[in-house]
């Protein structure tokens, strides 16, 4: 199998945080979630990977090369989108399309005028005027517009509504049709990712709890709701969170570790997370 993108035991340390040990395959042709509570560090490792800030042990490999050795050379066909726009304020779509084209080997006008028309956004309308909406659409345009292969997004639907979201996503999944293109999106609206992703990834307080397929991770979780002496008899490794109030317990659970015949709602990625996440505080 090939992949896009490649981490191995990524480490990170700051004053009260680590990222510890991750690792992280991307293979080829999906799109990858990375899901986690704020601080759990998905922009640390988007910043690792676009080598902004300096990582303490690790690899990360990016379509095949070395992202400390041969990002300059990758990031013409890496595409990247953060949770804020980069573009100076005093220019517009035309001022953008003019310095691009200059930049990016691969820079194509047509596809970036076909982006911001299908966006609908103002061609002559200055940064300043434009809205959090207007930028983050513009910045996927820009991403799109000099043919990447890979796609990075931090927060991409954020400040998005939920007509524009769901275009946005459209556009995601034309763009893996082609089997050479990947996408790694981190987002906290987590049906988008549902929706969108081949697998997913969670991070939490620094540490992967999973990197899995998403379809296996919904057949494989279910939500149980019992009384606190049946959960007593269910066997705790099939257990991986619950909560308690006064009707009794909902757990999640691995459905194959239940023995028993036991009733099982069907999970969302949501669910998991958050269930994870209250068994672990």
């Amino acid at each position: 199998m090939e992949y896009a993108l490649e981490i191995k035991n990524l480490t990170k340390k700051y004053s009260g945080f680590k990222l510890d040990n991750v690792n992280i395959t991307l293979p080829t042709g999906c799109i990858m979630g990375l899901i986690g509570e704020n601080g759990a560090g998905k922009s640390t490792t988007i910043k690792l990977i676009l080598d902004l800030i300096h990582r303490d042990s690790g690899t990360i490999t990016i379509l095949g090369e070395d992202n400390k050795k041969d990002l300059k050379a990758a990031k013409e066909d890496l595409g990247v989108v953060m949770d804020e726009s980069c573009f100076p304020e005093n220019l517009n779509i035309k001022d953008i399309n003019k310095i691009l084209k200059n930049i990016y080997k691969n820079w194509s006008e047509e596809d970036f005028k076909t982006y911001t028309k299908r966006f609908d956004l103002p061609q002559q309308k200055i940064m300043k005027e434009y809205s959090r909406g207007m930028k983050m659409k513009l910045n996927i345009a820009v991403a799109l517009s000099h043919k990447p292969k890979l796609l990075i997004l931090d927060e991409a639907t954020s400040g998005l509504d939920p007509v524009v979201r769901d275009e946005i996503l459209d556009v995601f999944l034309e763009f893996i049709q082609d089997e050479d293109h990947s996408i790694l999106m981190s987002s906290h609206i987590l049906s988008d990712l549902e929706k969108a992703c081949d697998y997913i990834t969670f991070l939490h307080k620094g540490k992967v709890i999973f990197s899995e397929i998403k379809d296996d991770l919904i057949e494989n979780y279910g939500i149980l709701k019992c009384s606190a002496e049946e959960l007593d008899k269910i066997n705790s490794s099939a257990i991986k969170g619950c909560r308690k109030n006064k009707f009794g317990v909902e757990a999640l659970v691995l459905k194959n570790e239940l023995k028993g015949n036991y009733t099982v709602d069907r999970v969302s990625i949501e669910d998991i997370m958050l269930y994870y996440i209250k068994e672990a505080v």
